[in-house]
């Protein structure tokens, strides 16, 4: 495995929840940010959370309190739990790391995975 990779996007309705997993591959050397973003169509991308040095978490205010970031170390694996979807909500989110830099900033992070679509509608 050469990048991340994303899994766990789908259709659902308002109000509902969705899983998103995000596969790393063994990177050499420490990652400080692992993060998720989302673009949904004619937007910039748009940070969502991401973990710290494997320790802290941080969240967007439009997500914080209905989407939990976790991570399994042993798996090189992040999760995305979305709880209480909205339409606003709908993008292809990305999972990507980065060696150093800004976590919120996307052009911090030079390796990302191919994305996956979440669909929300009302």
């Amino acid at each position: 495995q050469v990048h991340p990779v994303e899994s766990g996007g789908g259709s659902v309705q308002a109000g509902e929840s969705l899983r998103l997993s995000c596969v790393f591959p063994e990177y050499s050397g420490a990652i400080l940010c692992m993060g998720w973003f989302r673009q949904a169509p004619g937007k910039e991308r748009e940070w969502v959370a991401n973990i710290l040095a494997y320790r802290s978490i941080f969240y967007a205010d439009s997500v914080k309190g209905r989407f939990t970031l976790s991570q399994d170390r042993a798996k090189n694996t992040l999760y995305l739990e979305m709880n209480n979807l909205k339409p606003e909500d709908t993008a292809v989110y990305y999972c990507a790391a980065a060696r150093d830099g800004h976590c919120a900033a996307a052009n911090t992070y030079n390796d990302w995975g191919q994305g996956t679509q979440v669909t929300v509608s009302s």
